[in-house]
């Protein structure tokens, strides 16, 4: 049966963004793997905020037909990815938001031994890239999810002494302090295992599940 995988993401400037698209490539390239890619919404607050950004209006327009993600969307996943910028080594106000809508999901256990897995981007090497996933595992255990990370056995490139996103935690990129910086290859291709590793995992669970 079709194993399905959702890819969900709130993106500043557009880093995210460009990694969920990789993960869900990499999930897609599995089989039979049905991907759905969800963003959250934005608060009004923050839009209004950055609305002089050229930067924040080009990245938001290029989201705007990607469908906001529902409670649904979580139902219907065998497994999931959510990504993330860093605020203070935490995911966003605005994943938090969501994520603490879904307490009727919680008392019902319906995300219970599903895959989850997490992303981020950061200005800097050291602006949060392990803990924001570290921390953003909290509310995901708590929903029963099982995490699913990023070895190094299958990524290689996170071994290197360059200054790239990503650990063993999750994918990563690194935004630059004026987030000019687009992700390079190898953190896209951490992005893209995470997606494949997911959706293994997730049809490994269904299994177990049904």
């Amino acid at each position: 049966m079709t194993t399905k995988v959702l890819v969900v993401f709130y993106s500043t400037y557009g880093h995210v963004h460009t990694l969920a698209e990789r993960v869900a490539e990499g999930a897609s390239q599995l089989g039979d793997v049905d991907v759905r890619l969800r963003r959250v919404a934005e608060f009004d607050s923050v839009r209004r905020q950055l609305e002089s950004s050229d930067q924040y209006r080009a990245a938001q327009d290029k989201q705007k037909d990607i469908p906001e993600v529902t409670h649904d969307d979580l139902r219907w996943a065998d497994g999931m990815a959510f990504g993330t910028p860093t605020r203070y080594g935490n995911m966003t106000a605005q994943l938090k938001a969501f994520i603490d809508t879904t307490s009727g999901l919680w008392l019902n256990g319906e995300l219970e031994d599903k895959a989850a897995g997490v992303f981020t981007s950061t200005a800097t090497i050291h602006g949060g890239q392990e803990s924001t996933i570290l921390t953003s595992l909290v509310p995901l255990l708590h929903l029963g999810m099982v995490f699913v990370g990023t070895p190094y056995g299958q990524n290689q490139q996170i071994l290197v002494t360059d200054g790239i996103g990503g650990s063993p935690y999750g994918p990563g990129t690194l935004a630059g302090p004026d987030n000019a910086r687009e992700p390079v290859e190898s953190e896209l291709a951490t992005a893209r295992n995470l997606g494949s590793r997911i959706a293994r995992v997730a049809e490994r669970l269904k299994a177990l599940r049904e």
